[in-house]
């Protein structure tokens, strides 16, 4: 890459616009801080991973940003529109996708009702209108090329049970429904967590799809090989603020950690803030 290619690359960056910016998010329980005045910004296309030691405040962080949870200071801009989000159905409407480490999926329903879970088609006319009869055949084609379309190739029969499905399988079911309604943004927590090598190689192939088509991605996982495999930038958490945002092309493994114990810190020029 020549010099004039890398400063246009570095130019167009700058100038790209979050998709998601939280700016001094405060949460205050009681006299404990939850989060003390964080920073964050994702852009489209990318995963931003968020690590951070056990009370480091990603949990308080993620519930601010998707709905579940009401910052006492700060604000949130969606495609640089401020907003404010009192549930999450109010995130979900403003295009962002949440799938929390307890898996939200009714286990005896099959695939295709999963997927369009509290988003039902119902039948045209008098049938969905007046008797509010679903459309089952509708919402088993939409989720098959749904499925189809990001390249699963594990979820064979459409119509099998999710109760019938591996752990790897019931959070491809879950991290899939982020993508199929037009999402602008997946937050997902922990989405590997008590799976297999096998499977979770699975839900990080799922995760870097969505974000080739266009998606912001945060992902909170403690598992560092799978972060810096999968992240784009990296968000670190420590003591309800943010400490720094690396790079895995630029820091490494242990430098994470150092962060995360307060054993190293990072300058402000050489963050990956944007």
């Amino acid at each position: 890459m020549t010099q004039a290619m890398a400063t246009a690359g570095e130019a167009t960056q700058a100038t790209e616009q979050p998709i998601l910016e939280a700016e001094g998010l405060v949460k205050l329980f009681g006299r404990v801080v939850g989060l003390r005045g964080v920073d964050l910004r994702l852009y489209p296309g990318e995963v931003l991973a968020v690590i951070g030691d056990n009370g480091a405040g990603k949990s308080t962080l993620i519930k601010c940003l998707s709905g579940a949870m009401l910052p006492d200071r700060g604000t949130l801009k969606v495609e640089g529109r401020q907003v404010t989000f009192r549930s999450t159905q109010e995130a979900r409407a403003a295009g962002i996708e949440t799938v929390y480490q307890t898996l939200a999926v009714a286990p005896a329903l099959d695939i295709a009702s999963n997927l369009y879970l509290a988003r039902e088609i119902r039948r045209p006319g008098f049938a969905g209108s007046v008797l509010r009869m679903l459309d089952q055949k509708a919402m088993r084609q939409h989720a098959s090329d749904h499925i189809k379309s990001l390249g699963i190739s594990t979820l064979q029969n459409i119509n099998q049970a999710v109760e019938t499905l591996s752990g790897g399988q019931r959070q491809i079911v879950a991290v899939a429904r982020t993508g199929a309604f037009g999402s602008k943004i997946a937050i997902l927590d922990e989405p590997t967590a008590a799976l297999g090598v096998r499977e979770t190689a699975q839900v990080l192939r799922l995760v870097k799809d969505l974000r080739d088509k266009g998606l912001g991605v945060i992902l909170i996982s403690h598992n560092m090989p799978n972060v810096f495999d999968t992240a784009d930038r990296i968000h670190v958490q420590r003591l309800g603020g943010r400490a720094a945002v690396i790079s895995p092309k630029t820091h490494s493994m242990q430098d994470a950690v150092a962060i995360m114990t307060g054993a190293m810190t990072v300058p402000e020029e050489e963050q990956s803030i944007r």
